[in-house]
């Protein structure tokens, strides 16, 4: 017993001493909830980093919207509240119309163009994130984007007067657009806002739809696939630059692979919500070619006002995307 309890504490003060004496502990928050593909990808790379740096630096995962909503959180890593934090690029689309340029409906259809309109979107995300002070790692799309409604869609006449969550600016465009009636609500709020009839229809993944459990809130799903948009994770340029080089280098080559994770995970999800959600009880639609020339009309109108607030390097984008 004597050797066994002496064996426990060698061991014991070899961990310690293992730690590096400077080890930090990063606080990390994100708007989603654990079950949720984003946030799983995250804790992925906060384990693989804290195991690479052999504990030189740790994360204290927030998430559900816990530490700070879903519409604060870039400007609490931009301000130095927290190092780094998960957000969607989108909602800030109002600062700088290029974040928003994946949300863009019918500009990037499906998994394959998403990703090359990351490819071409990338190095312009890196230098107007750099202005801001902020370092982004990675960036992992949802699962393209699809209409769910408590009742039949054949035309877009029928979103009339429907109330409908604009999570975003750009989403609160295509709400109106459609006829209906943009409400703000959070990701975590989603299906208690369905129950109290504050909304009756929104665009969003299929992921959505399974983490929320949507089939006890509506029954339809029209799969449109209009965008994909992208989640970022990013850190203060502060506290970036005290990093060490070597654990620079860990972040980077732990992000590129969380990156990786994340878009196989993506298109994955895509999928399988498909099944999940008809397995459930909701009514899996193909749109009609009609129903799908009407929301191409409206992506159309959406575009060309985008590239006006987007100026040139919107037109770029679009001009690279149409080319391909």
């Amino acid at each position: 017993m004597k050797n066994f309890l002496a064996f426990a504490l060698v061991l014991l003060m070899g961990a310690v001493v293992s730690r590096p004496a400077d080890a930090e502990t990063w606080n990390f928050p994100s708007g989603y909830p654990d079950n949720n593909f984003h946030t799983q990808t995250l804790r992925w790379f906060a384990e693989k980093v804290s195991k690479r740096s052999n504990g030189e630096l740790d994360f204290a995962i927030h998430s559900g919207a816990s530490m700070f909503k879903m519409p604060e959180l870039k400007r609490a890593v931009r301000t130095g509240q927290v190092p780094i934090a998960e957000f969607i690029l989108s909602a800030y689309g109002n600062e700088d119309a290029l974040y928003e340029a994946d949300s863009v409906p019918f500009l990037a259809v499906g998994q394959e163009q998403a990703k090359k309109l990351y490819e071409l979107q990338k190095p312009m995300l890196d230098e107007r994130l750099g202005k801001e002070g902020l370092v982004m790692l990675y960036s992992v799309p949802w699962p393209a984007n699809s209409l769910y409604t408590q009742t039949p869609v054949t035309t877009v006449a029928d979103l009339k007067g429907m109330k409908m969550r604009g999570q975003t600016p750009i989403v609160a465009r295509l709400v109106e657009l459609s006829g209906a009636v943009p409400v703000n609500v959070q990701f975590v709020e989603v299906p208690q806002a369905f129950q109290t009839g504050v909304v009756t229809g929104m665009f969003t993944s299929g992921t959505t739809g399974v983490n929320t459990q949507a089939w006890d809130y509506t029954k339809y799903y029209y799969d449109t696939a209009g965008y994909s948009p992208k989640d970022a994770v990013v850190v203060n340029k502060q506290s970036w630059d005290a990093l060490s080089p070597e654990l620079q280098a860990i972040m980077r080559e732990v992000a590129a692979e969380a990156e990786e994770r994340g878009w196989a995970a993506a298109r994955a999800l895509e999928v399988d919500a498909r099944t999940t959600l008809a397995e459930n009880g909701i009514e899996v639609i193909d749109p009609s070619p009609e129903l799908m020339a009407e929301f191409q009309k409206i992506g159309d109108q959406m575009i060309a006002e985008w590239v006006e607030r987007a100026g040139e390097d919107g037109k770029k984008l679009v001009d690279q995307m149409r080319a391909q």
